[in-house]
């Protein structure tokens, strides 16, 4: 088979096969894996260089993604493999993993902090939120122990921004209940936050 090389757009650089596109790669890696055009190559070799090819894209995705934020390995792997193969998605997750870019603990510790302070979500809703993420039981559970967050205080929050005024309608009450509930919240909870909004007992 002869490999020939073609500029693209940008930084890309098209590889044929016979005249045959197959693949594409950019510039950076073609200096340093360069193959001269009308060089004769066996499918081992071809093989090997796209393979090499493939993990160099899921390796810049992946810093490409957790250069914007943290992720959990389930969804950075499902966002990788929109755009690469399976096999270069978990060898570039290994390598983030190894290198300390990645890590499960400390994002789902970060992302249950910011649905715990930031959106008031209760327990419940923070734990399927942290499944959802690939999270696995033994770290939700560790977080759910660990964390020191006043579920009153949450409610109490949650209505005074979004519910107060709900109060007065007709059975507004119940049907704040019935919300709060349905966002994960215990009745003792709600009840209590109710009682201490009526006794002025909150800032």
């Amino acid at each position: 088979m002869i490999i020939k090389a073609q500029k693209g757009r940008g930084s890309k650089i098209h590889l044929l096969l016979d005249d045959e596109y197959r693949i594409t790669t950019d510039v950076h890696f073609w200096a340093e894996n360069y193959i001269k055009d009308g060089t004769d190559i066996n499918d081992d070799d071809w093989n090997i260089l796209v393979e090499k090819i493939n993990y160099g894209k899921a390796f810049n995705k992946c810093a490409d993604f957790l250069s914007r934020r943290d992720h959990s390995v389930k969804e950075l792997k499902e966002k990788l493999l929109r755009t690469v193969d399976e096999a270069s998605a978990d060898k570039a997750i290994a390598r983030f993993l190894e290198l300390g870019y990645l890590n499960d603990e400390k994002f789902a510790a970060n992302y249950a902090e910011h649905l715990f302070k930031n959106k008031n979500y209760s327990y419940n809703q923070v734990r399927q939120e942290l499944y959802k993420k690939g999270i696995s039981r033994g770290i939700v559970a560790e977080i759910m122990e660990d964390s020191e967050v006043d579920s009153v205080e949450s409610i109490i929050t949650i209505i005074n921004k979004k519910y107060f005024s709900k109060l007065n309608a007709e059975n507004g009450k119940e049907k704040v209940v019935a919300a709060l509930m349905r966002k994960g919240f215990s009745y003792g909870d709600i009840k209590s936050a109710f009682y201490r909004i009526e006794n002025e007992e909150y800032v």
